[in-house]
């Protein structure tokens, strides 16, 4: 945990020095006109997505929720290794930890051959060796949102869900730079209802199976029920059965079966339990079950154990189903080249399944830290709007994967234990298979087996995987103990991958080269990632790794290496006092009291050789590349496939303040033609002129150097629309340079003609940087010329317009 980058606020905690003294805002009273996301609901699913978009104080969010107030009882109470690793990068593992049921051991039972008790006839271990270095846990799903809350709380926006409020209606435009319009109805304390406008950019829908999101885009749950009706009932019991502590799956020789989840706190424990088939179309609804009916099941299904429950927290029935949305937002496949998506679903809103194996809450809690990262990075400018088509492609798959799982082992779950003579129909299943199914599918239950397939975020270029092999290309990046170099304190390397929306480039250097050596192939990439490739995303006065954080790891001992000798990126200057940050490299040794981590062995790293791992955003790995001067151009090539240029943003700013100077027109009854028309003073040029000089500047920039086509737009535009097509058209021209071409231009002079004359710089070095950059991206002329028309006559436009949003974080 790192802070005081800024100054040092004193003592207390941290996370909530910054907001002492400040009013707390209000997320209850009113919800505003314009927003960028609106969640739909603060399930696990909203809540996530909230605290992950609550990081960025320059993005505004709400969550809607139907209910008055917090969780009091949670339906989902299993986390998966793989989401408690998420829980540490939002900062709150070490509290689900010290609280929850930790699974080890799971046990199986199965009918004596009498078929008049009970036998255990298994035991595993719950989560393989090495699979993570979280465990397999329990923890009520409410517990887990006042945990969310408090992440949301102290985030930098004070985040918090709006409550009785419901979606009524939501409106698409087919223009899709127009908001989407969305009607909240809110209930009152005196259940007076009032009608919400809210206006935004974009939508997820984390509402649940009957999400009014999905059904407003006309999407259909497709998929069967299994006709099979359970029970679930959280209870305090007396028993003489010997497992009620482990994970236990029993299957009675003809009244069922039972799966045991033991609940945190010692005492408490959860019972799934089998109750009758259902005939088909006949739905558990109307069988009008009831809490006693469940736990004489039960007790049926114990026998001859005790089974006498003295306290009921929670109990609920429901039917077994797999069902499973073709896509995951308002895209259909067919039109996914024309327009990008706005709105969104999650969870339950797209995919259901049984419980017995503790992936829904967890799977929905993945899907929206895929999309919250994606949704951060478009809107901060740094990412194309083509990244958010990835988030339907990843998660549908998954979710197909999960469905395809979760309907063999309900079949299994509800089938009868198979005696010798019985017949393979299905009805029956082997309690050795049964186990031997459960152990196999260990690394997908504990969240760990999720791969992305070839695209945009991931590589299909496989050729460098044996540098590193359990770093597997489309996997989650498994962390493994190192030692910091400035200060020999082992860490989890995954730990240092917060959920800040940073993706992250870990260089795996290597034993044969001196890292400090100027010409090694760890001190080249640095050099490139540092002169080339961060500079190229990063914003205007932001942190070099506020876009792209590099990371270092060392086979060297730390006593051989001087780390202020190591380069520039692994140790940048940061801040308003440009501190250096010490804590970006690791070194591969032994620790004080906390043993070796032996990272480059365990996780199949080549120390001869090194290599570079790309991380994303949500610690899932695109690419393994060699830590050689080919890796370059490698990075340059996939990081261009989605982000943007910051040429390319500051030209999406001045498209943002021609929206914003079209709508006050409209809102004021002023004509466009007085804000296109004005001019500073009676020697300068109206607006048109400022937008046709920063789009011909951009674009001449690249044609004088010689690496484009010139291409000739007239500027001829007298209405906003067709101002805004102009500068589309300049950036869809700019995202045809590539990098190569650009080579060795910087020291090749540069004749610009112009209507006043021809100039010449001496190099393309000193025209971009003291004529082209100035005039396009930074506080110089045609920008500025076009900020300050729409400011003097009132357009409501700041810094925050002008810079772009993702240039100022609030502190």
């Amino acid at each position: 945990m790192q802070f005081h980058l800024n100054g040092c606020k004193g003592s207390g905690d941290p996370l909530k020095l910054q907001f002492e003294g400040k009013v707390e805002p209000d997320f209850q009273t009113s919800l505003p006109e314009d927003i960028d996301v609106l969640v739909v609901g603060a399930g696990p699913a909203g809540q996530l997505l909230g605290a992950q978009l609550a990081q960025f104080p320059n993005i505004k969010t709400r969550i809607i929720e139907p209910k008055p107030g917090r969780l009091e009882q949670g339906q989902a109470d299993g986390l998966q290794c793989r989401t408690v690793e998420i829980f540490e990068a939002f900062g709150f593992s070490e509290r689900v930890l010290k609280e929850a049921y930790w699974v080890n051991e799971t046990t199986f039972w199965s009918p004596t051959e009498d078929g008049k008790g009970l036998r255990r006839t298994g035991r595993i271990r719950d989560t393989e060796e090495g699979l993570s270095e979280m465990p397999h846990v329990i923890l009520n799903q409410a517990r887990l949102h006042d945990l969310w809350l408090d992440a949301m709380k102290w985030s930098p926006t004070r985040l918090e869900p709006s409550y009785n409020r419901q979606l009524k209606e939501l409106t698409i435009p087919d223009d899709q730079t127009k908001p989407i319009v969305v009607t909240v109805e809110k209930v009152g304390p005196n259940g007076v209802s009032q009608l919400e406008m809210v206006r935004a950019k974009y939508v997820v829908g984390c509402d649940g199976s009957r999400s009014a999101v999905r059904r407003s885009l006309g999407l259909e749950m497709k998929g069967d029920f299994a006709n099979q009706a359970w029970g679930v009932l959280d209870a305090l019991v007396e028993t003489d059965f010997p497992d009620l502590r482990l994970k236990t799956a029993i299957h009675s020789a003809n009244e069922g079966s039972v799966l045991i989840i033991p609940r945190e706190g010692g005492y408490l424990a959860r019972f799934y339990i089998e109750l009758e088939k259902l005939q088909r179309d006949e739905r558990i609804s109307s069988k009008n079950v009831t809490s006693k009916m469940v736990i004489d099941r039960a007790k049926r299904i114990f026998k001859p154990y005790k089974f006498e429950v003295r306290h009921i927290a929670y109990w609920s029935v429901y039917e077994v189903g797999q069902r499973l949305t073709d896509h995951f937002d308002d895209v259909p496949k067919s039109e996914r080249e024309q327009r990008n998506p706005r709105v969104f679903i999650a969870g339950d809103a797209c995919h259901t399944h049984s419980a017995k194996a503790g992936q829904g809450m967890n799977v929905s809690m993945n899907d929206s830290y895929n999309l919250g990262w994606k949704l951060a990075a478009v809107l901060h400018g740094v990412a194309q709007p083509q990244l958010l088509h990835t988030y339907s492609e990843e998660r549908q798959a998954i979710a197909k994967v999960l469905i395809d799982f979760d309907r063999e082992i309900s079949k299994m779950f509800a089938a009868k234990p198979k005696n010798k003579g019985d017949s393979n129909d299905g009805d029956t299943v082997d309690p050795a298979v049964f186990q031997d199914y459960f152990t196999r599918q260990g690394r997908f239950m504990a969240g760990v087996e999720t791969r992305y397939l070839p695209g945009l975020l991931t590589t299909s270029d496989t050729s460098h995987q044996d540098l590193a092999t359990d770093f597997e290309i489309g996997t989650r990046f498994h962390s493994c103990p190192v030692l910091r170099l400035a200060d020999a304190k082992p860490v989890q390397l995954g730990h240092v991958m917060d959920a800040d929306g940073r993706w992250r480039i870990v260089l795996f250097g290597d034993n044969m080269h001196d890292p400090t050596d100027p010409s090694s192939p760890l001190a080249k990439s640095c050099d490139f990632l540092r002169n080339k490739l961060l500079p190229k995303y990063t914003p205007a006065n932001a942190d070099i790794d506020s876009v792209i954080d590099v990371r270092g790891v060392l086979p060297q001992s730390r006593k051989s290496v001087n780390i202020s000798d190591l380069p520039e990126v692994l140790l940048p200057h940061k801040g308003k006092y440009g501190i250096q940050d010490y804590e970006k490299v690791f070194t591969d040794e032994e620790s004080y009291g906390f043993g070796f981590g032996d990272i480059y062995r365990k996780r199949g790293v080549n120390k001869e050789k090194g290599c570079i791992i790309v991380v994303r955003p949500d610690q899932y790995i695109s690419a393994v590349l060699p830590l050689e001067e080919k890796a370059h151009d490698m990075m340059e090539e996939f990081f261009d496939g989605f982000m943007r240029p910051q040429e390319i943003k500051y030209l999406g700013n001045l498209s943002g303040l021609l929206t914003a100077g079209a709508k006050y027109a409209d809102e004021k009854g002023m004509s466009h033609e007085e804000l296109l028309s004005f001019r500073l003073a009676p020697d300068m040029r109206p607006l048109p002129y400022q937008v046709q000089s920063c789009s011909n500047t951009a674009k001449a920039f690249f044609s004088r150097m010689e690496v484009i086509e010139e291409v000739k737009l007239e500027d001829d535009e007298t209405t906003f629309e067709q101002l805004q097509d102009r500068i589309n058209k300049t950036i869809e021209l700019l995202r045809t340079v590539k990098e190569e071409s650009m080579e060795g231009k910087e020291q090749e002079p540069i004749l610009m003609k112009t209507g006043m004359g021809n100039f010449k710089f001496e190099s393309g070095q000193r025209y971009w940087s003291e004529y082209a950059l100035p005039n396009v991206t930074q506080f110089h002329f045609h920008l500025c010329s076009a900020y300050c028309i729409l400011r003097h006559l009132g357009v409501p436009i700041g810094a925050f317009d002008y810079l772009g949003k993702d240039t100022f974080v609030k502190v």
